[in-house]
């Protein structure tokens, strides 16, 4: 290979070397920003293909599609004093590339620093106009609308970035109030528990007095009937009996004496010392009775 070859070979590579390094793309999902010897001479390019001058000119790319932030957890009071431990994030886009890079030097984390101080701000003074009621359900939504719309005030001029959503993951109480409310909570239900157990012991022993009550009146009755009915029987029985003694008298001394003496000897051991010329032995002596 001659001189002049190796030299027009050199002379491709350098010119390649030129236009690689002055040749720039920017993604479709994102937009530039062109500095010379750091100052700041084309913003908001577009995508596509691009050129620089080599070795003086620099790019700079930021993301354009929409970004999310998780705030760190905070402590906030409402109006009643009372503080609630909340979480929360922000959806953020860049709008103006030229004013957030003169704002931010084109860093991500300083945008989020700006971002995380005035949405920390906003979120104590939306917390201290509501009630505890208010920030957790009703009016949630229009807490964040508000913040929103306050943030954007000044975010889009000063920062050249637009806040698409604030919204809160999680509204708690702090631990120790926590603790403190569970606590109230269970001390409240045991009492309430107390107060239905003392209402149930009262209802039961009313309940078992009126049983005992109505026990004691079916009782009652149930004697009064049993002593009239066999009051009505014995009568009856005396009636049978004086009927019959009075159709055959002898016949009922007779079976009368029977049963006295049945009674009598029931057993072999009874002893009994009786005269026998009484009445009680006058059928043992004659089945006629005869003295």
């Amino acid at each position: 290979m001659g001189p002049k070859s190796i030299i027009g070979l050199a002379g491709t590579l350098i010119v390649l070397l030129l236009v690689s390094s002055s040749a720039y793309i920017i993604p479709e999902t994102h937009r530039g920003v062109l500095l010379r010897f750091g100052e700041l001479i084309e913003t908001g390019i577009p995508a596509g293909l691009h050129f620089k001058v080599p070795v003086i000119d620099e790019v700079r790319q930021f993301d354009g599609r929409v970004l999310t932030m998780d705030l760190p957890a905070r402590q906030y009071l409402t109006v009643e004093k009372k503080p609630l431990d909340v979480d929360s994030y922000i959806a953020w886009r860049i709008e103006d590339v030229d004013t957030f890079y003169r704002a931010t030097g084109g860093s991500e984390f300083r945008a989020q620093d700006l971002l995380l101080s005035r949405v920390d701000n906003g979120l104590r003074n939306e917390f201290g106009v509501r009630t505890m009621h208010e920030v957790v359900s009703g009016q949630r939504d229009e807490l964040m609308a508000s913040l929103t719309q306050q943030v954007n005030q000044t975010s889009v001029s000063e920062f050249g970035i637009r806040v698409l959503d604030i919204r809160i993951k999680a509204v708690e109480l702090p631990e120790q109030v926590r603790e403190n409310v569970y606590r109230r909570m269970a001390t409240e239900r045991e009492k309430l528990a107390q107060e239905y157990r003392s209402r149930g012991r009262e209802a039961a022993e009313g309940i078992r007095a009126d049983a005992d009550r109505q026990r004691t009146v079916i009782l009652a009755e149930a004697f009064s009937k049993s002593e009239q009915l066999r009051g009505e029987g014995d009568g009856k029985a005396a009636q049978i009996y004086a009927d019959a003694y009075t159709e055959d008298a002898e016949f009922f001394s007779f079976y009368r004496s029977l049963s006295a003496y049945q009674n009598a000897f029931a057993t072999k051991d009874d002893i009994m010392v009786i005269d026998s010329e009484g009445d009680f032995m006058k059928y043992m002596k004659d089945p006629q009775g005869a003295k």
